[in-house]
């Protein structure tokens, strides 16, 4: 969709799953703790089937963020086209950061101003970016051998371990019955979820 048809050229701009800067690490290790169950009998001692079998997952995602663009909060080019939103004018005398990163306002309204009537604003598509991501997940696994056919996996999984706070794209709406809207920028979610800890116990055959 374009806003204006006349001028697709409005529109060029990043795709909305731009995203600058990505990373991603996995990580797997066995811990070289205890006998194998084939030779000596120590080891089907107690103490070494506790101590064997244990390994570490991890996954690691590092994201910058993804494109967003303020928007009315009205149809103020008289359009009609609800599905692609009006973008507002940015003042050219406006001075200082336009995006604050600030949870509470994202970005500073006081940027932007209300096209004249039948108009568009000069505001394009995709200009600014949104809250980034980092989350680090990682279990704990040990595997116990009860037979030849049966096999124990206990798990501990840990997601969001850092427990960081990822904020979800804000409020792009800038103005609410013509003047500046008191949640312009604001981030009322988040991107994922605080940090979860599961166990799980699963028979292997």
């Amino acid at each position: 969709m374009v806003l204006d048809r006349n001028d697709p050229g409005r529109d060029w701009g990043r795709s909305a799953l731009n995203v600058s800067s990505q990373g991603s690490i996995s990580a797997h290790y066995e811990f070289p703790f205890g006998r194998s169950l084939h030779g000596q009998r120590s080891a089907r001692s107690l103490g070494n089937l506790l101590i064997r079998g244990w390994q570490a997952n991890g996954i690691a995602t590092l994201l910058s963020g993804f494109p967003f663009t303020p928007q009315l909060g009205s149809n103020v080019s008289g359009d009609g086209d609800t599905r692609n939103p009006d973008r507002p004018e940015v003042k050219p005398s406006f001075v200082g950061r336009i995006v604050l990163r600030n949870p509470a306002q994202w970005f500073n309204p006081n940027a932007f101003s209300l096209p004249a009537a039948g108009t568009y604003g000069n505001l394009a598509r995709g200009t600014f970016d949104g809250p980034g991501l980092a989350d680090v997940d990682i279990s704990l696994a040990k595997d116990s051998v009860i037979s030849e056919r049966f096999k124990l996996q206990f798990r501990a999984e840990f997601f969001n371990i850092l427990n960081r706070t990822n904020f979800d794209t804000p409020n792009p709406i800038v103005f609410s019955n013509g003047t500046v809207s008191s949640t312009a920028g604001l981030i009322t979610a988040t991107a994922t979820t605080s940090r979860q800890i599961q166990f799980g116990l699963k028979l292997l055959f």
